[in-house]
């Protein structure tokens, strides 16, 4: 049995313990390097999650395919894992959740590009992980000539890129488990529900858009109170006019 990491014994709730086996949820590495590759992670999670909100949808938790060994495993950008629930955890334990996660993408950065291209895409397909995404926000760091977002498909143990397509001038593609159009822009991913025709709004703009209906409801409150007094101030008008009517007609001159 492997031995336990000190700093796992040291505080076991940095890590999972199965079995006396302590599965530690950290590595010690920067969830990020740079700005471009942490706004591309998380604008991917949320966006996501906004459209799938009953998945599990993870930034840099470590995974572990094998069970008893917590000397392999992998740290994903962002994992998608479908009917797991929305539980938090410390660790993706593929055993305990009974398969791998369905969607697993992996934002480039100086130090992890080559490795992204090349093991994880081999490790991700030795654990059957249906889906592998690459994203290179900045657009410099894969080799000349490789598209700068890739989907790819595991079709017999081995990942086939999934086909892109132009959709209103930009290089999409189609995401099986998702269930979303994918696309690059502005240093961000984009996805796009292919049944109604519409992006998933980013974090800044659902804020954006409930700030704008906030304003709106306010400006109709606003109005309604206006109208409800000019409608005040009309019926106070006339039963004066109709008590100057009366007055006239019981007193004539």
């Amino acid at each position: 049995m492997p031995a336990p990491s000190p700093a796992a014994t040291a505080h076991d709730r940095t890590a999972t313990v199965v079995d006396d086996v302590f599965y530690p949820s950290s590595d010690g590495k920067p969830m990020a390097e740079n700005m471009w590759q942490a706004r591309a992670i998380l604008n991917a999670a949320s966006d996501i999650e906004s459209a799938h909100p009953q998945a599990l949808v993870a930034t840099d938790i470590l995974v572990y395919p094998e069970e008893g060994n917590s000397r392999n495993s992998i740290a994903p950008d962002v994992l998608v894992a479908f009917a797991l629930g929305t539980e938090s955890r410390m660790n993706y334990l593929v055993w305990k959740e009974g398969k791998p996660p369905d969607w697993v993408l992996e934002v480039a950065s100086q130090s992890t590009r080559r490795r992204d291209l090349d093991f994880k895409r081999r490790y991700y397909a030795a654990m059957a992980v249906p889906e592998y995404w690459l994203f290179d926000p900045r657009g410099d760091l894969y080799p000349l000539g490789t598209p700068p977002l890739q989907g790819l498909r595991l079709v017999n143990g081995e990942y086939r890129p999934l086909a892109s397509r132009l959709v209103s001038g930009e290089r999409t593609i189609h995401s099986e488990q998702l269930g979303l159009d994918v696309r690059a822009q502005d240093q961000l991913l984009r996805f796009r529900d292919p049944a109604t025709g519409r992006d998933i709004l980013h974090r800044p703009e659902v804020d954006a858009a409930q700030k704008q209906a906030q304003a709106m409801a306010e400006q109709e409150a606003e109005r309604r109170i206006a109208a409800e007094a000019r409608a005040e101030q009309a019926e106070a008008r006339l039963a004066e006019l109709e008590a100057t009517l009366r007055r006239t007609r019981d007193n004539p001159s």
